[in-house]
């Protein structure tokens, strides 16, 4: 038992040993490693993350202390990461450029305050409901959804096999973020491709990431000079003040968290509908709504978080962490935190709302609401127009992407059987709502799905 273990002054990261983090077991089952490291090392575990140490946060006292930072103690500056600021980072370390943005996620204090509300007003016409942008949007997520089922199914055939996760989840939400961003050609179905280059991290992702910013500055400017109804133009309208390049990296964030978040939201809440008959049975737009709650208790897509530093050594958990050190919050980790998970009602019709999957305190998601409702219209469509939709491997088979802050599915492959429902095609918007842009023609992402469609159904003969 690792009990007797309290020093009171500062462990030295570098000297501690640490365990590999991303493994296959982490991969399979995180929570068999969360277990393993909570037994060791109690609720805060020294880690190695892809060749760095890290003190991983596990308990879910611990991690909404952190979280809430009442004292000003921890700080996302990245001015305040000693290995950085000193040049103790590999120069090739393939997690630096998820840090990189500068944005409102890594600010603190009046700064963070500032570029917070400014989200927050842009972000509330497509999140306030009553709000003509808002219908205006939940039509097209409809739309969108509607048009990757038929793009998906396409054919005279009533049955068929389709990767969800590929085919569906995460480009929808992908292709909110074009919408949102008011892109006015094609360029925004390009934004969409190298969003999804630089999010699998593959050999193309540091020339889409160029490519992005690029985009992301044309973009500031056309809407400096050009306003529109579109979050770009809403945040300008906040924030005056903004620079082409602040503006930039703050969009940079939309496709990440609007895109890969919610389509592990998606794939992950489509999952619990499929294998737990009980939700299936009850299938309505509330269930869906309470199901996405659920999963963001018991597989929370954002399954770890991005760092923090404290300003001053500080004990949490049995080790005196030293300023600067690099702390990372595990969601996951802490909703399977026994103290926490025993005061859950796992029977209760509602799911508690105390889980961290939306974090807390000043770094809370602002786009919750947002992320929620794309994820139960998806939903929602897609039983809607799917019958007898059922996985097509064992669920415990079910292949995981490796990722220090995911966990989303790199595949969701199921047989389907069309439901004799139509399509909801029609916008419900009233006449009198805010008249709505000229759609982008649709080029690559639609050339990409309709290759993609044409590869399964020939490895599937």
């Amino acid at each position: 038992m690792p009990g007797a273990w309290t020093p009171s002054t500062p462990e030295p990261l570098a000297s501690v040993s640490v365990e590999p983090l991303l493994t296959r077991d982490y991969d399979a089952d995180p929570a068999l490693v969360h277990d393993r490291l909570r037994a060791k090392y109690g609720p805060v575990a020294p880690v190695d993350l892809l060749g760095v140490p890290v003190w991983l946060v596990l308990g879910y006292a611990e991690v909404l202390r952190v979280m809430k930072n009442e004292g000003d103690v921890w700080s996302k500056r990245l001015d305040n990461w000693r290995a950085r600021v000193e040049g103790g980072l590999p120069p090739d370390w393939p997690v630096l450029p998820a840090f990189e943005l500068n944005s409102v996620a890594f600010q603190d204090g009046m700064t963070l305050h500032r570029l917070r509300d400014t989200w927050t007003s842009a972000l509330a016409p497509f999140q306030d409901r009553g709000h003509p942008q808002a219908q205006l949007l939940e039509d097209a997520i409809r739309r969108y959804a509607d048009d990757l089922i038929s793009l998906l199914a396409e054919g005279e055939s009533r049955t068929g096999w389709a990767d969800l996760s590929a085919q569906y989840a995460r480009p929808l939400p992908l292709m909110v973020a074009n919408r949102l961003f008011g892109f006015e050609t094609a360029r925004g179905d390009d934004v969409v491709m190298d969003t999804w280059r630089v999010l699998d991290a593959g050999p193309e992702a540091a020339a889409a990431s160029q490519r992005l910013f690029a985009a992301m500055m044309e973009l500031s400017t056309a809407k400096m000079s050009r306003p529109g109804n579109d979050l770009p133009s809403y945040m300008l309208a906040a924030n005056p003040d903004f620079t082409v390049e602040g503006l930039s990296r703050e969009l940079l964030m939309l496709p990440g968290v609007v895109g890969d978040m919610t389509g592990g939201l998606i794939c992950n809440t489509i999952l619990e509908v499929m294998t737990n008959p009980e939700v299936r049975s009850g299938l309505s737009a509330g269930t869906i709504e309470e199901t996405v709650n659920r999963v963001a208790l018991a597989n929370p897509p954002m399954a770890n978080l991005t760092f923090r530093f404290p300003t001053a050594d500080v004990r949490l958990g049995r080790f005196v962490i030293a300023a600067g050190d690099p702390v990372m919050l595990s969601v996951a980790g802490a909703h399977s935190d026994p103290l926490f998970g025993s005061a859950i009602d796992r029977e209760a019709i509602r799911s508690t709302r105390a889980h961290l999957a939306w974090g807390a305190g000043p770094h809370a998601c602002l786009a919750r609401l947002l992320a929620t409702r794309i994820t139960t219209i998806a939903v929602e469509r897609l039983f809607d127009r799917l019958d007898r939709l059922r996985l097509a491997m064992p669920a415990d088979q079910l292949p995981w992407r490796s990722s220090p802050f995911m966990r989303a599915l790199r595949s969701l492959p199921v047989e389907y059987e069309l439901a004799h429902a139509p399509a909801n095609t029609e916008p419900a918007a009233s006449a009198d709502a805010v008249t709505l842009e000229e759609e982008p023609p649709r080029s690559a992402l639609w050339r990409f799905l309709r290759g993609l469609r044409g590869e399964r159904r020939g490895s599937r003969k």
